[in-house]
């Protein structure tokens, strides 16, 4: 067996315990190991005595604990345990987060070493969740850069560190070199071997820069190869269906009860222009919430009707996917357009009757969830396929779609805006259209962020709205009780709304794990105004539509990121009502009071998700392990773009060599392009 593939329970010191622990951070292999970057580092190359130590500052220092913890409990589901640290210079408190199993591991008399950021304290100096290591007080980690990695409760840093040096011990020379020689010898790269023995343990601060900038450089230099290869893949030799009638597209849009804006005219162009090649379309609509996304959807599947074929739209979840259904079907039906609705959720009967519709044609447009891309669902003539919330699929699916047609154009859809540059390089295989305007009349949603001691106030608002004769939404991040998380859940707060803080109001539920009718009913009765407050999980975080609706309520709002909560209060403002979004949130940390604040000062969802991205890293932002392209690691598309620019430049050199990108003179890169991105090989093109 190759030695990077070895298991990583099989490395010295590890075992079948730490092997499970390893596992749930995604470590399988060495060659896991050896990629776990880490999230920081201490610079203990500067060892300082406690009666130096000033506030404001990052220290790093030795001691012994002095005395027995200290165990507070302030308040519900917080847990304080304060230590004594003390050296020949003087003493200092530390301070620990609900981390119990510390009392047992930290004993009286213990040589620690200690390394976090120094505050005033109430009674003095304080270092509040630093990283603790046990010593011995004349070795262990002094005078080094030392990585952070990250973790899971049971494996400390001390244990990570031991284990990444044997796994690059194991490593050795056998490192694998994806990288052609003449891209490592144009941009003056570090060799593999070097790069992952100082990005781990730098010899030096540009040791560590050169190591770095060399790891940045592949992972770019992989995504976007993979990238082109997808595209190159999707069009190699494919011809799609040329959809040149535009017959009652005028006739549609003139029968709006609004007028598209200009943007939804100039992005509709776009498409219109596209399908009327014989070239599948590939192409990515983005646009804010309430931005005319859908409209500008029907239009594009009206045309592929008219022109005799079928259309299909892929929604994430079986709400947002019925909410389409409904629309589409409101919309379409006095064209004697046929729309069905498609869902794993149906019963044998009503899937065998639908699929039949859409075998033979009947069926002009089908909505629905993944349930279009199983086995068993065969169109008859499939010409345009439509993925919304294109954030919510992978590029696998999306090709799984695509190839329930002969070469059908492809359109995506997302209401996550993201800065052209980065929607370039995640969706390097698509066109990009963006719907950069609001209907005109939308007033701004007032937003504000509240703590948890003010929710009778936020209620007392509520009612008044709703006795305005509005409706509110109040969204949770969990559907019932957890032991793990202090949050309220949808079932819980529904039933604390109806019995106490919005007695005599109609309070409704909603989530996932209602059956299709128990939601349709629901939601059809928050639209009716029959249900005054919806208590919902984030379902309604698209696509759900009530313009009466003015209030939005997010409970634990600090455990949602910042596009999230921009989607979620897209659902309000969608009339001429003046609207209000408030947050409520339980978290005292300066990550959470940041997000809340950018929140309140800004609608506008560009700025939002550049912020996002920031404060989350791309990996999060973009689910990029939902999205069947590799995880960025140590590249950060939002702080490395400069070098992310280099890579663009170094593969279109390689294009101008290997056109057809055949990779013949580098199979170790074919090999990992194959591996990364997960795809059936007739989407990647290497030929």
């Amino acid at each position: 067996m190759d030695r990077l593939e070895q298991d990583i329970q099989y490395i010295k010191g590890v075992g079948p315990k730490k092997s499970y622990l390893l596992k749930r951070l995604g470590i399988n292999t060495v060659e896991d190991m050896v990629w776990h970057m880490p999230r920081s580092y201490d610079d203990r190359r500067n060892i300082q005595k406690i009666i130096n130590l000033r506030p404001g500052e990052k220290a790093t220092f030795y001691g012994k604990i002095s005395g027995r913890a200290n165990v507070l409990r302030p308040k519900k589901n917080l847990l304080l345990i304060k230590f004594n640290i003390r050296d020949e210079t003087g003493d200092i408190e530390i301070v620990f987060f609900n981390k119990s199993y510390l009392k047992r591991v930290l004993i009286p008399g213990q040589k620690v070493m200690v390394s976090g950021d120094v505050k005033k304290g109430f009674k003095g100096l304080q270092v509040a969740n630093p990283i603790i290591e046990k010593v011995d007080i004349h070795g262990g980690n002094r005078q080094r850069i030392t990585p952070i990695y990250p973790s899971t409760e049971g494996l400390g840093q001390k244990e990570l560190i031991s284990i990444q040096k044997r796994a690059l011990q194991i490593v050795g020379d056998s490192a694998r070199e994806y990288l052609p020689k003449g891209t490592i010898q144009n941009n003056k790269l570090c060799g593999i071997k070097f790069a992952l023995h100082n990005i781990h343990f730098p010899a030096s601060v540009q040791a560590f820069k050169i190591a770095k900038y060399r790891l940045v450089f592949e992972e770019f230099f992989l995504l976007q190869l993979g990238l082109f290869s997808i595209k190159k893949g999707m069009l190699q030799n494919r011809k799609g269906v040329a959809l040149k009638n535009n017959d009652k597209i005028n006739e549609f849009v003139e029968g709006l009860p609004f007028v598209l804006t200009e943007a939804q005219e100039r992005v509709f162009k776009e498409i219109s222009q596209d399908m009327e090649k014989n070239i599948p379309m590939n192409r990515l609509v983005q646009g804010d919430v309430g931005s005319g996304k859908t409209i500008v959807a029907v239009m594009s599947l009206l045309k592929a009707v008219i022109n005799g074929h079928q259309g299909g739209l892929m929604a994430p979840t079986e709400i947002l996917a019925e909410q389409h259904y409904l629309h589409i079907r409101e919309l379409l039906g006095p064209f004697g357009i046929k729309v069905v609705f498609l869902v794993g959720s149906l019963s044998k009967n009503e899937k065998n009757k639908i699929l039949q519709e859409i075998e033979s044609g009947e069926a002009d447009i089908v909505i629905g969830t993944h349930a279009l891309i199983q086995e068993g669902v065969n169109f008859y003539s499939l010409a345009l396929v439509i993925t919304d919330e294109q954030h919510r699929f992978g590029v696998r699916q999306r090709a799984m779609f695509a190839n329930k047609g002969k070469n059908p154009h492809v359109l995506v859809m997302t209401a996550t805006p993201i800065p052209r540059t980065l929607a370039l390089i995640l969706y390097g295989d698509l066109d990009i259209s963006i719907i950069d305007q609001l209907p005109p009349g939308r007033k701004a949603v007032k937003t504000y962020s509240r703590t948890s001691d003010k929710r009778n106030n936020i209620y007392d608002f509520v009612k008044k709205q709703l006795d305005d004769g509005r409706q509110a939404y109040v969204v949770c991040p969990l559907i019932e009780e957890s032991e793990h998380m202090d949050v309220q859940s949808a079932v819980e707060i529904a039933d604390e709304l109806s019995m106490d803080l919005l007695r005599g109001y109609n309070v409704g539920l909603l989530h996932g794990k209602m059956s299709t009718k128990e939601k349709e009913k629901t939601m059809d009765g928050f639209k009716k105004g029959d249900i005054d407050v919806l208590v919902s999980t984030t379902v309604v975080e698209v696509g759900v539509d009530t313009p009466n609706a003015t209030v939005m309520v997010i409970e634990s709002a600090e455990r949602f990121g910042l596009t999230q909560l921009h989607q979620l209060r897209g659902r309000v403002g969608r009339s001429n009502y003046q609207s209000y979004c408030i947050l409520i949130n339980n978290s005292q940390s300066k990550i959470s009071e940041r997000r809340m604040d950018i929140m309140q000062h800004t609608t506008d969802g560009f700025v939002i998700s550049e912020k996002d991205l920031e404060i989350r890293g791309p990996g999060e932002f973009f689910g990029t392990k939902q999205h069947g392209l590799p995880e960025l690691k140590i590249a950060d598309l939002f702080k490395h773009i400069t070098i992310l620019k280099t890579v663009q430049k170094e593969i279109e050199k390689i294009m101008m060599i290997d056109p057809g990108l055949t990779l013949d003179d580098y199979p170790m890169l074919r090999k990992k392009l194959e591996q990364r991105f997960y795809l059936e090989e007739e989407h990647l093109s290497f030929s």
